[in-house]
């Protein structure tokens, strides 16, 4: 079981997420709708993983990345983009993400990319 902040600027986005981790024993420790926000929780939370959104305003998915790879470069970070975003996927991946998954969410997929960076 891990402990993990969701972050998405999609209310509903984090509610998917968080069904499949949930129903599948993990902990959502905590919710965050954009970047700024979601390197701050990482600071007070330490998380064992956060599922990333790219595209959020503000501070966007990849600069959260380097903000919370700065804090803690063993953090793990698994990116969650819409179809058509990989160059935005391998910006992440060289900012420390460790893998992503594409939107819609499908459940085993996200459960494989959670399991596999907490290993």
């Amino acid at each position: 079981m891990a402990r993990i902040l969701v972050v998405d600027d999609a209310a509903f986005m984090r509610m998917m997420i968080k069904d499949i981790l949930v129903k599948h024993g993990h902990e959502v420790v905590g919710e965050a709708s954009d970047g700024e926000q979601a390197a701050k929780l990482y600071q007070e939370l330490h998380p064992d993983l956060v599922t990333m959104d790219i595209t959020m305003p503000n501070v966007d998915g990849i600069e959260a990345v380097r903000r919370i790879r700065a804090m803690d470069p063993q953090a793990r970070i698994i990116m969650c983009s819409a179809m058509g975003q990989q160059a935005m996927v391998l910006d992440a991946i060289r900012a420390g993400a460790k893998d992503f998954v594409v939107k819609p969410f499908q459940a085993d997929r996200v459960i494989n990319a959670v399991e596999k960076a907490l290993q």
